[in-house]
């Protein structure tokens, strides 16, 4: 049995409510940093690379996120992945 479905990108659990997942999105998040500063490194000053996290990692993050009901708890799991790399 599947415990989730995948639907234009957000992947919603098997429950009694409707629940979504939000680990496939904080990993996207995650790739797409890591793919950001595996390039520029140590090389671009600050403010240049939390640019580039902010235009391209934080909608990966957030796509699809106002058709979830979130809890507290994926509320605060959601803020530490962007208090993480700012």
């Amino acid at each position: 049995m599947a415990t989730e479905l995948r639907y234009l990108g957000i992947y919603f659990a098997s429950s009694r409510s409707l629940k979504c997942t939000l680990d496939m999105a904080k990993r996207s998040f995650y790739r797409t940093a890591n793919a950001i500063l595996a390039k520029v490194g140590g090389s671009a000053p600050e403010d240049v690379i939390l640019e580039l996290i902010r235009s391209k990692c934080l909608p990966a993050l957030l796509y699809g996120l106002e058709v979830c009901p979130l809890r507290k708890s994926d509320i605060s799991s959601l803020d530490f992945v962007v208090n993480r790399f700012s």
